[in-house]
């Protein structure tokens, strides 16, 4: 038992440490472009990432079952102790360089390599691909096809719809009478502060409802083994929410509990460590206005929410920060700092693979001193 009191107090470290990067990022715009203190940026996503966190289970049913084969490799605690750590090394390592890798993509890379570890270099342990893309399960399908395809519709959609909202605002600069109110900057300003407190608000939901679920799926996946184990059959009775019956490798619930705990402990890491992350994708990258943040937050929540509904874990770094290169590049493609972008893509590369062979390597050293 005790070992699975450790998947989750060390699942919940990583959920505090997501909360320097990837919450960070839901909240980086609307506090670079001043229409938010961090104070108040933080409640906000602490408030939106709960929301986020009861709307559906797709994307934990697809961290606790869609990735790992169970046929072949038993996803115990100590595979999932190995891969959270793995995950947790890689984010401190990227957070302390201010580097917006992926919390998501370092789990899955985690979870990967320390299932081929566990299996003895079996392939199928794990499920490369299985059924379609939307409905089906596998590392390709649901980790590295929407790893280069989510960020290319987020750049395209902060590209389109920043275009659209410069058209738009020059179209009504243009028309008698409201030429001089448009034409003020501290008017668009004014106009589109309000609305990215609204598009602020969707980007944490679109967090919590993808993010979020990463952590639960985990700690639901080890209280549901440990429960069919017969581990909890002695426990007392005021540490019966622990039990979580199902099928260890998919069909079990996720308590309401593992939903609060999760998404309130990735809002605390957000409000303990989160600057530095805010700081590269709000300050280095690009210049932001309001009008640019409500762009960028929009296109990136629609790319989060539509992946989450298809239990897809995609990255919220990429995609924020694909969302801001698209929103930089209409208002004039020199005004990116490319040199930054060209440090992030590089961690994006590196995070799967590096990840993954952290947890194998671990899961070689505990077997070698257990």
């Amino acid at each position: 038992m005790s070992v699975v009191i450790a998947v989750v107090v060390i699942a919940l470290v990583f959920t505090y440490i997501n909360g320097f990067h990837d919450t960070a990022n839901s909240i980086a715009t609307v506090v670079a472009t001043k229409v938010l203190t961090p104070g108040q940026a933080v409640l906000l996503a602490a408030g939106t990432n709960l929301v986020g966190a009861f709307l559906g289970t797709a994307v934990a049913a697809t961290i606790a079952s869609g990735l790992i084969n169970a046929g072949v490799v038993e996803m115990g605690s100590q595979l999932l102790i190995c891969a959270l750590l793995a995950a947790i090394v890689w984010n401190l390592i990227t957070w302390w360089l201010g580097l917006p890798s992926s919390s998501s993509h370092a789990l899955v890379g985690a979870l990967v390599g320390a299932a081929m570890a566990a299996s003895g270099n079996r392939f199928d342990a794990v499920v490369w691909a299985e059924g379609s893309w939307l409905k089906g399960h596998g590392v390709i399908p649901k980790v590295m096809i929407p790893m280069v395809l989510s960020p290319l519709a987020g750049f395209v959609i902060g590209f389109l719809l920043m275009g659209a909202l410069y058209a738009l605002l020059a179209w009504f600069a243009n028309r008698r009478g409201w030429s001089r109110r448009f034409g003020r900057t501290p008017f668009v300003n004014a106009f589109f502060g309000k609305a990215q407190i609204v598009s602020a608000s969707a980007m944490g939901v679109a967090h919590g409802m993808n993010d979020a679920q990463k952590s639960m799926g985990i700690i639901a996946l080890a209280l549901a083994g440990a429960t069919a184990a017969h581990q909890f059959d002695h426990l007392p009775a005021w540490l019966g929410f622990l039990r979580v019956d199902g099928n260890p490798a998919g069909g079990f619930e996720i308590p309401v509990w593992v939903k609060v705990v999760s998404a309130l402990t990735m809002a605390a890491g957000t409000a303990g460590g989160g600057w530095r992350i805010i700081k590269t994708l709000g300050h280095k990258m690009v210049k932001l206005h309001p009008i640019n943040g409500f762009a960028a937050e929009t296109s990136s929540a629609l790319v989060i929410l539509s992946a989450s509904a298809f239990g897809i874990p995609v990255s919220t770094t990429h995609n924020v920060s694909a969302s801001i290169m698209g929103v930089g590049a209409a208002k004039r493609f020199n005004s990116i700092r490319w040199s930054v972008v060209e440090r992030m893509v590089w961690a994006w590369i590196l995070t799967l693979p590096v990840t993954a062979l952290l947890a194998y390597g671990l899961v070689v050293v505990f077997r070698l001193v257990s």
